[in-house]
């Protein structure tokens, strides 16, 4: 797979549609912007250039961003041996010419992925990203338990499991600091929550005026801390052994937790960034969406959901909240799907061709 990134988001849409397996990401932000927001872009864009599921990267800029197309391919090719070209919009003479060199790149990079062979590969080189988003009640008692017994067993294979949206700890966060490998580790669980308020609290707001939001309300969530105790479910129970700043990537293995906004499609970013080759993605309510570079599994356990959106929805967990099927059941069930989908299975949104992208920033453009 070949990936595409730019403020050109046209003329990467244009020479994304001509490359078999070539995908466009869109990005919006590349130009007059503080330093903290381009370091974030840059993290994010590098972390999609190294995740596995990229063969190759086209960048297409316009020439006079704060961040040159060169300086981030020269960025990238330090942090891996991946092929990387790029093209300046401003340099090559307008649209028509960067879109025929881009072209050409990307082709060459789609013929010589095309000669990659599958192989196995143990657990331990998977890492798993765990999503939350259009909570309801029945994601807490069942469908985050569920994906909390997935995570469980494949960290127990070698695996790691990455959970994020730290602002839905708040309330819950003394229970999941318990499951600290480290006392300092407990100690940053905390602190980040703690962080996340005082950020919020610093620019005259208060996180529970949003969370829950309307659609978790109308699923029977109530309040905050209650939407809280059932997202950490989801991550299951085994020993934290590391906290992650947004979109940075893992040093060690196992049960991971990133600090990111409750936003879906920033938090799946940040993941995606971090290295995450699959995302598994609970809901209650429904969602449709998706990532450029990683498959998105969609799971819930909300029947009519499941019935409504069968389109989008690639797993029913339903069966736990009708007693006719166990968790520890479905989270075995759930490892057979998460193997389907890196033997190559399309997830509902990866057929559809959803690629959201989201970048969470400290600061207001200038």
């Amino acid at each position: 797979m070949s990936a595409f990134v730019s403020v050109a988001v046209k003329c990467c849409r244009i020479v994304a549609s001509q490359v078999r397996g070539a995908v466009n990401i869109v990005f919006n932000t590349g130009c007059s912007d503080v330093a903290a927001n381009t370091a974030m872009s840059q993290k994010v864009l590098t972390g999609f250039a190294c995740n596995p599921n990229v063969y190759g990267v086209v960048i297409i800029g316009l020439g006079c961003e704060t961040v040159p197309h060169a300086a981030l391919r020269e960025k990238i090719q330090k942090m891996t041996s991946k092929p990387v070209a790029s093209f300046g919009i401003q340099e090559e003479g307008g649209t028509l010419k960067t879109i025929e060199k881009a072209v050409r790149a990307a082709r060459d990079m789609a013929q010589q992925a095309g000669m990659q062979q599958k192989e196995l590969f143990p657990a331990s080189e998977l890492l798993l990203g765990i999503e939350c988003g259009g909570s309801d009640a029945t994601s807490g008692i069942a469908c985050n338990p569920a994906v909390g017994e997935l995570s469980d067993i494949l960290v127990d294979m070698g695996a790691s499991a990455m959970m994020s949206e730290s602002i839905e700890w708040i309330g819950g966060e003394h229970i999941l600091a318990k499951r600290a490998a480290t006392p300092e580790i407990q100690r940053q669980i905390i602190r980040v929550c703690e962080a996340y308020e005082a950020h919020l609290g610093a620019a005259g707001q208060d996180c529970r005026a949003g969370q829950p939001t309307p659609g978790n309300k109308a699923g029977g969530l109530s309040t905050l801390d209650e939407k809280s105790l059932g997202c950490i479910r989801k991550g299951g129970t085994r020993p934290i052994v590391e906290v992650l700043e947004q979109a940075a990537r893992p040093t060690k293995r196992g049960a991971l937790v990133m600090d990111t906004a409750g936003y879906d499609i920033s938090s799946v970013t940040s993941m995606a960034a971090a290295g995450c080759q699959v995302i598994i993605f609970t809901t209650g309510r429904g969602t449709p969406t998706g990532n450029a570079i990683v498959p998105v599994c969609k799971v819930t356990a909300n029947e009519r959901t499941y019935r409504c959106m069968e389109d989008n929805m690639d797993a029913d967990l339903s069966p736990i909240v009708r007693g006719e099927k166990s968790v520890p059941e479905m989270g075995r069930a759930l490892v057979k799907e998460i193997e389907s989908i890196a033997n190559s299975r399309l997830t509902k949104a990866e057929a559809f061709g959803f690629s959201d992208i989201a970048v969470d920033h400290v600061c207001r453009y200038v």
